[in-house]
């Protein structure tokens, strides 16, 4: 059985569904199946989530709720179905690590097949892909992996993201525009923020890193643009072009994503600032344009 992890709130912030939805398919379906702490806390396992995304799916392709619940059920019944979830995530995890470590691009994109293969790709970008660019990062700062490592790691797994993102741009679609700001190069956690929202039905124009405003302003004008998403891991590299980006606020709005937003200053440009994980930050945008 798969060891309990969340609770409501932290389920229903991954899932996109409200925690009273939540207590609704428990209760009336059947789908989720926590455990009581002592301090009678309900928590909620990697199966209840595979489950609720099964059912998601099923929903979302017009089928009534009660049949997409058993739907849902008779997928999870499947042999060894939550062993593969409980304990299937991490070893793959570990075996790509190893594979960016040892600059062994074969065998890296190997075990990325095995993963999106079992798992979703929300899944995989949010327990596995960002994890690991995030330890990456830690270890470089602290001396214990390589630029090397560094920059093959980051390589590989662009060029693989990149390449799960064919045709994720829609003509006379409303779109999402997506840029890095001035300077910054690291756009890895943005590809991702783009993947997930063009599987929930979003159309995506992509511009990279160190976009110059004015380019994005240009793009804007190029497609039915509903939101811009421009994003930095330092603040400099924002209030380097806080007037451009007041100025594009004022003309679309503008959505600052990354280690360098902060609240206070979207307020002054009229931006908003979406979550540091791309996979929640792009699940908000898609249920705000729901």
């Amino acid at each position: 059985m798969a060891e309990p992890r969340l609770r409501i709130g932290a389920l229903s912030e991954r899932v996109g569904v409200s925690p009273a939805l939540l207590r609704a398919w428990e209760t009336r379906y059947g789908l989720l199946r926590p455990v009581r702490t002592d301090g009678g806390f309900r928590l909620y396992s990697a199966a209840d989530e595979a489950r609720v995304r099964s059912m998601q799916r099923h929903v979302e392709s017009g089928v009534p709720a009660a049949e997409a619940a058993r739907l849902a059920l008779d997928e999870a019944a499947a042999p060894y179905a939550d062993e593969r979830l409980a304990s299937g995530l991490a070893p793959l995890a570990d075996e790509l690590r190893g594979a960016l470590d040892r600059l062994d691009e074969p065998g890296a994109h190997a075990v990325l097949d095995r993963l999106l293969a079992a798992f979703t790709l929300q899944t995989v970008l949010r327990d596995v892909v960002m994890p690991y660019l995030r330890e990456l990062g830690e270890r470089w700062e602290q001396g214990e992996a390589s630029v090397a490592q560094e920059h093959f790691a980051s390589n590989v797994l662009r060029g693989r993201l990149l390449g799960l993102a064919r045709g994720w741009g829609g003509r006379g679609t409303p779109t999402t525009v997506l840029a890095c700001a001035p300077g910054e190069q690291h756009d890895l956690a943005l590809i991702a923020f783009g993947l997930v929202l063009a599987a929930r039905g979003h159309a995506i124009t992509y511009l990279g890193p160190d976009t110059p405003v004015a380019t994005i302003h240009d793009a804007v004008r190029g497609v039915n643009a509903q939101l811009v998403v421009v994003s930095a891991t330092t603040s400099e590299r924002f209030t380097a072009v806080r007037r451009q980006l007041a100025e594009l606020a004022r003309a679309v709005p503008v959505a600052l994503a990354g280690a360098g937003a902060s609240e206070s200053f979207a307020r002054r440009i009229g931006a908003t600032v979406l979550a540091e994980d791309p996979v929640s930050a792009a699940e908000q945008v898609a249920r705000a344009g729901s």
